[in-house]
């Protein structure tokens, strides 16, 4: 390697570092404020009969589709359609009584929990956060190399791609899911990378042994 590349992986690391760095202290501060929000809503429904009206609610929020009344009442297990139109009757009043940022609305025949419109603005931000997690192969590549070897090398994940990879593990770590886990005890103690908390939650796992065993991933001769 020469000498102009070797200034060239370093001046890399060290803006991946910075980087790094900067990319952590924001995680810190989202996970304090999703625990105290957890914190906030257990401390609200603890002690809470599950009522006809409470299941519906819990149903529609985790719906990811329009409900019919009849599938609804269903699904509830307890009721009739007319006792499932009118708990959405009472619930759409509370929330608009206490100034609730959304209403179950009536979708193509069903009903689903909607967020009011004056709030599309903020969503679109939201969208465009989830559109920056969609990866290119080549950035998939790279992240199933760290994942499976990390704590690993930049140099050892060119080795096995047979490219450089400098951009696409910056591009990784902006998005939240790779980070700067060491320093590898060799010449230069270059940086070591794995793979986050976020990298978790993304992919739905519970902890990396939940990653598929490589023999799995292998095609069916």
């Amino acid at each position: 390697m020469t000498d102009g590349a070797s200034e060239e992986r370093i001046d890399d690391e060290a803006s991946d570092e910075q980087l790094g760095d900067e990319v952590e202290a924001g995680r810190e501060v989202e996970s304090d404020d999703v625990d105290s929000a957890v914190e906030e809503i257990t401390d609200q429904i603890e002690g809470a009969e599950p009522t006809v009206e409470l299941v519906a609610e819990a149903v529609l929020f985790a719906s990811d589709e329009p409900l019919s009344a009849d599938r609804l009442a269903g699904i509830v297990g307890a009721g009739t359609v007319k006792d499932i139109r009118k708990c959405i009757e009472n619930l759409n009043e509370k929330y608009e009584a206490g100034n609730f940022t959304f209403r179950i609305e009536q979708i193509a025949g069903g009903y689903q929990m909607m967020t009011l419109g004056r709030y599309n603005h903020w969503l679109k931000k939201l969208l465009r956060a989830r559109t920056d997690t969609k990866l290119s192969q080549a950035a998939l590549e790279t992240l199933a190399i760290i994942a499976y070897k990390q704590p690993v090398m930049r140099a050892d994940i060119e080795a096995i791609r047979g490219v450089a990879a400098g951009e696409v593990i910056r591009g990784l770590m902006y998005k939240g899911l790779v980070k700067i886990v060491g320093r590898a005890e060799v010449l230069g103690r270059p940086m070591l990378y794995g793979t986050t908390r976020r990298f978790l939650e993304v992919f739905g796992l519970n902890t990396l042994k939940d990653l598929p065993k490589v023999e799995e991933l292998k095609k069916p001769e």
